[in-house]
């Protein structure tokens, strides 16, 4: 089978799948690449109930499924397993490298997502989904009148522990420093709400059998040691964007490494494009994965054929 495409899209999650639908749906050959199984991070998701047309909610890993059907079934291939190695995007024609081959298109789209920063610590991995979490928006109902803990000290942890503080019977904030360092109006937001801070604080284990039952606190001051009695414990220390293999080939990204893109998700180099959670758009969610795929997409489109209406 030829390895030359009109679009290759990096990464199966929602963003790259929607990116698919709508490539191959529009009659371009498209290829997607996933470094592990499609579905990407909402596939990890118990339940979503905020994702329009399933009043009801959805499981994760159904409406991944979903999404992987609809690509498949528009023509689109997938290759599962298929992480990429390097771009050679200075010609019109991009190369992209995996270590299965290397693969040809006029465009690229890079919906190669972000992944957790975790805490490396005993019973995280072994509990994750079972009261650990890394998104309090997608896993807070779940907590509703139960004991949490948010792990954190920036906008994104106080974010969460407001979010969580209409759901929980009690929130508390773990902060390994002295002060936090979210903007002065959250918080504020943070005492009026109740929110217990636990401040020169580290969490060195957590510990359930089927599901979170308490967490291990080390005092940084005193040398302490104390067992929290919580349901679960949400991790929000930053998130690490899969950005390193663009970046080697020249496409820019912010301080942060996120790809930068303008209004039609180009980035600096043409042809070339991104969406979702790659991108510097500061909520992360399905819906707004979608619908930067959606635009990446039909300008995907308009870059290869060059219809009447396409500009540059």
């Amino acid at each position: 089978m030829s390895n030359d495409y009109d679009v290759i899209i990096i990464g199966a999650g929602p963003a790259g799948l929607t990116a698919a639908i709508y490539t191959a749906r529009s009659g371009l050959r498209t290829l997607v690449l996933e470094r592990g199984t499609s579905g990407g991070l909402v596939a990890e998701a118990p339940l979503i109930e905020n994702f329009p047309g399933f009043p009801e909610g959805i499981s994760g890993m159904e409406l991944a499924e979903r999404f992987v059907k609809q690509a498949q079934g528009m023509g689109a291939e997938i290759q599962e397993l298929g992480e990429v190695t390097g771009l050679d995007l200075e010609a019109e024609e991009k190369h992209v490298k995996t270590r299965k081959g290397v693969y040809t298109a006029s465009t690229l789209i890079i919906a190669s997502g972000c992944r957790y920063r975790v805490l490396g610590i005993p019973g995280e991995k072994e509990l994750r989904g079972k009261g650990v979490s890394y998104c309090a928006v997608c896993d807070g109902a779940f907590f509703k009148g139960r004991k949490v803990a948010v792990v954190g000290g920036g906008n994104s942890a106080a974010a969460s522990a407001l979010y969580l503080s209409n759901l929980a019977s009690k929130v508390m904030l773990i902060h390994r420093r002295d002060q936090l360092r979210a903007e002065g109006a959250l918080i504020g937001d943070l005492q009026k709400r109740g929110i217990e801070f636990l401040l020169n604080k580290e969490i060195k284990r957590i510990e359930g059998d089927a599901k979170v039952q308490c967490a291990t606190v080390f005092d940084n001051r005193t040398g302490e040691t104390i067992e929290l009695e919580v349901d679960g414990v949400f991790i929000q220390i930053g998130e690490v964007p899969n950005s390193r293999f663009a970046q080697e080939a020249g496409i820019k990204v912010d301080n942060n490494g996120y790809i930068i893109v303008d209004d039609r998700q180009r980035t600096n180099i043409p042809g070339v494009y991104a969406a979702g959670d790659i991108t510097p758009c500061p909520v992360k969610q399905v819906g707004t994965a979608v619908g930067q795929a959606i635009l990446s997409a039909i300008e995907a489109f308009g870059y290869a054929k060059r219809p009447y209406y396409y500009r540059d």
